[in-house]
């Protein structure tokens, strides 16, 4: 079969064993594949070397402060939704030297060695990434990139990067993206998007090309233009997802409506049930917030400067010169979530929450984001719509 030319915009397939046509493409291209893998219990993110690295044939099972994984009943390799990781990991590290400095005769002197994983330009490549989690990428852009300061690190990262996307084939217990307007169809974003099909013992890939670039790496592998058959099916993939939430989220006048509450006595309820252990802000795709700190070695011949991610639920992080400004759980779960909902909109012009879940599953009491805005909204006389702000 002749393989058909490539261009932006349109959809071709490939045949489950091409696909490690496609990563040794983007290998030969020097770029590091990262996507998911099961490991400790869980899909997570890390570095791989083929398909046969892909969690072939797992799916998640999902609900508040609950994570199974489980057998599916196909070979499926992108059946399943989220998990604890998420892409920031590796643009935005979770630890980042800044600086070291060395003793020298007339004081400290800075020290250039560099050490290893350290590159000046890593070129990632990240398959498997979820619409939601494409808008979360894209959130982060805006913090570090479109504002008045630009993350060196960040932005020599996210330039090199190659994003190989999938539209997601099942929805889990805790996604709400259809709320958020994030999922589950990918629609830009990406180099190149799949659509995982297994039927009639078939087991394809429905690949859109979304830039130059995945035009180029896609003409390297064998491949043939979608038909109208493949193509409906891939559009019945996204539309049954879609109906598959395990969650909502009504965003109605979301902003006002907490600006409205803050004082809300819901706050005090969830201040009961909140560990503050910051799981919620790790497993989020959007929170950036992190803290400096300088280290020593024991002979005191070096001295090291770093960033590492740190939590709005950490006392430490509001404090100031006379203790924290937020003291109190309550204070500090409000904090996160009206940023989240609320004042990000303002500050960034999105909200700061893109519907996967996480902070859902992965909070040890399933403090649940979507039932503390619902159990507000509920306490509020009905509103008319003229008395709605921007959502």
């Amino acid at each position: 079969m002749q393989q058909a030319s490539v261009q932006v915009g349109e959809l071709f397939i490939l045949r489950r064993h091409q696909l490690d046509q496609l990563f040794d493409a983007l290998k030969r291209r020097g770029y590091c594949l990262v996507g998911p893998t099961v490991r400790d219990g869980a899909v997570i993110y890390d570095q791989i070397e083929s398909s046969n690295d892909l969690p072939a044939g797992w799916t998640d099972e999902q609900q508040g402060g609950m994570y199974r994984l489980k057998k599916r009943a196909d070979a499926a390799l992108f059946g399943y939704t989220v998990g604890p990781h998420a892409w920031k990991k590796w643009l935005f590290p979770p630890a980042l030297r800044l600086f070291r400095l060395r003793r020298a005769p007339n004081g400290f002197e800075l020290d250039e060695q560099r050490t290893a994983g350290e590159l000046e330009h890593p070129r990632y490549a990240f398959i498997g990434v979820r619409a939601c989690e494409l808008h979360a990428i894209a959130i982060q852009d805006r913090v570090f990139l479109q504002g008045a300061y630009v993350d060196s690190t960040y932005r020599q990262r996210r330039e090199h990067l190659f994003i190989l996307a999938v539209n997601c084939g099942q929805a889990g217990g805790t996604c709400f993206c259809v709320s958020m307007k994030t999922g589950p169809k990918v629609t830009d974003g990406f180099d190149l998007a799949m659509t995982e099909l297994l039927q009639d013992g078939r087991h394809d890939f429905v690949v859109e090309v979304g830039t130059a670039l995945g035009a180029a790496v896609l003409a390297d592998v064998t491949q043939e233009a979608a038909g109208d058959e493949e193509r409906a099916a891939a559009e019945q993939v996204v539309e049954r997802t879609a109906q598959q939430m395990g969650r909502v989220l009504d965003t109605t006048d979301i902003k006002n409506l907490l600006y409205r509450n803050a004082e809300h006595p819901r706050w005090d309820d969830v201040a009961r049930r909140c560990l503050t252990c910051a799981n919620c802000t790790m497993v989020c795709p959007t929170c950036f917030c992190s803290t400096v700190e300088d280290v020593t070695d024991l002979t005191g011949q070096y001295a090291e400067r770093w960033r590492r991610w740190d939590s709005c639920f950490t006392m430490d992080f509001s404090y100031i010169h006379g203790g924290s400004v937020r003291a109190s759980s309550k204070a500090r779960y409000r904090q996160w979530l009206m940023h989240k909902l609320a004042t990000w909109i303002d500050q960034f012009g999105s909200s700061g929450c893109v519907g996967c879940g996480r902070c859902i599953t992965w909070c040890p009491v399933g403090i649940d984001i979507t039932e503390e805005v619902q159990a507000i909204r509920a306490s509020e006389p009905a509103r008319s719509q003229k008395d709605h702000g921007d959502t």
